[in-house]
């Protein structure tokens, strides 16, 4: 085993070409994503990961059931466009959103040395996924920004290493979070645009 960044596949090491963003490469750096709640270490957060991990799985779902037609992510939208249900798209759709909003969180908390991450996760919270949710969807977010455990105790299980090796160094980590940060945001925004100026997300 190795500290948590070192183990999954870093946003930073995801192709991109003309084409697009690289379908399979981005779906593993998500997985990222989502165990990194897991060291957050709250109940709270289990919406979250299931909401990331079952729009991972709608994607991947595309991606295997017309290889040629999504290797990357922006083919894979135009060339569901014309079916009926067009699952992936929404199912990409949602998990940017939810990357957005753990990306700004931790870009705030990386920012802010002294804030503490219940304050950085409602932020990002606030300006991002909160306009997308229901009355009851927004009390499970609620109770899960709360629960955010403390700042110190967080960025010393990402430093850490499971298997009893040393912790990563404090400027190490920051600069592979950091970078691991910048290029998700990145691809985040890049999606954006896309699905904006392609109108892809009408009709969900």
């Amino acid at each position: 085993m190795a500290p948590y960044l070192e183990t999954v596949k870093s946003f930073a090491d995801v192709p991109i070409t003309d084409a697009g963003v690289d379908t399979l490469a981005f779906l593993e750096a998500a997985q990222g994503v989502v165990g990194l709640f897991d060291l957050l270490g709250s109940a709270a957060f289990t919406a979250v990961q299931s909401d990331l991990k079952g729009n991972i799985t709608k994607v991947r779902a595309r991606y295997d059931a017309a290889p040629e037609k999504s290797t990357t992510l922006e083919l894979l939208v135009v060339n569901e466009k014309g079916e009926k249900k067009r699952t992936a798209t929404e199912g990409l759709m949602w998990l940017l959103r939810g990357l957005s909003f753990t990306c700004k969180a931790l870009q705030a908390a990386q920012a802010n040395p002294t804030e503490e991450l219940a304050a950085a996760f409602s932020k990002s919270y606030e300006s991002t996924l909160k306009k997308f949710h229901n009355f009851v969807v927004k009390g499970i977010f609620s109770v899960a920004m709360k629960a955010c455990p403390y700042r110190a105790d967080f960025y010393s299980k990402l430093a850490a290493d499971p298997a009893g090796g040393p912790s990563v160094p404090a400027d190490k980590l920051n600069e592979e979070l950091n970078k691991w940060l910048a290029a998700l945001a990145a691809i985040v925004t890049r999606l954006e645009d896309f699905y904006e100026k392609g109108g892809h997300g009408k009709g969900f």
